[in-house]
């Protein structure tokens, strides 16, 4: 995906992610992250976005941390997260190729970067504020969900620090039905995931997981079940995978 797709991908996201917020109700429980409230969302989501803008217009070089959550709540709160959502999508289509600022993963550039992963972010939150919502989380375009398990796999799980482990050596495959896009995912007790992309979607492998790109996206983010796509051979790596594969903020 280019930078104006992933800005494009954004302003949709954080716009549904708006809609869904406001039918719901600042009460309503967010099923896919226990504990929180539509207000939890909203206010996480702000600060995020803040922040994310904040690197861009200034480009830091430097870590900095982020400006904490608001207390606004209701109506107040809503406008407040569009704002910053706004704010956030002006700052990347304004910002130059050449932008120089600090990031957390590999990325061709930090504009790039800061597009791609806020392209994200905000597609994962907006399935939050929908999970919400009787009918739950829409799917994910296929463009925008193969890219964000590309991310997810390649980039947040190719770290060292990447908590998905396994005793003995397994092999997990992702076969994206609608797309054609596989990834086939080796884990053991002392690697990170290793990751490798397109390769035969035959041969023995330990747990296959199958069905449309927006579907896995959304499974893989531990945002629907794993009976939302087709699991074959070992369920432990599912297990595995829900209980390990979390990104946090911190």
């Amino acid at each position: 995906m280019t930078v104006v797709e992933y800005v494009d991908a954004l302003e949709t996201a954080g716009r549904g992610l708006s809609v869904a917020a406001a039918e719901a109700g600042p009460d309503a429980e967010v099923p896919t992250c226990p504990g929180w409230r539509v207000r939890d969302l909203l206010r996480h989501t702000s600060m995020v976005h803040r922040w994310a803008t904040d690197l861009v217009v200034h480009a830091r070089t430097r870590y900095q941390p982020d400006g904490g959550e608001t207390s606004l709540d209701g109506q107040e709160l809503l406008t407040y997260f569009r704002e910053g959502h706004t704010g956030l999508v002006d700052a990347l289509r304004a910002a130059p190729e050449s932008l120089e600022c600090w990031t957390f993963l590999p990325a061709p550039s930090p504009l790039a970067f800061w597009a791609r992963r806020q392209a994200h972010e905000t597609t994962v939150h907006r399935a939050d504020a929908e999970s919400a919502l009787p009918a739950g989380p829409r799917p994910v375009e296929p463009l925008v969900a193969v890219d964000g398990i590309d991310e997810l796999l390649f980039r947040f799980h190719g770290r060292n620090r990447s908590r998905v482990r396994t005793d003995e050596p397994r092999t997990l495959r992702v076969r994206a039905t609608d797309t054609g896009d596989v990834w086939t995912v080796r884990l053991s007790a002392i690697e990170p995931p290793r990751t490798e992309r397109d390769g035969p979607a035959t041969g023995p492998v330990d747990t296959e997981l199958a069905g449309a790109a927006g579907r896995l996206y959304l499974v893989l983010w531990n945002r629907l079940p794993f009976d939302a796509v087709t699991l074959t051979g070992d369920e432990e790596l599912a297990r595995v995978w829900r209980e390990t594969s979390g990104i946090t903020w911190s």
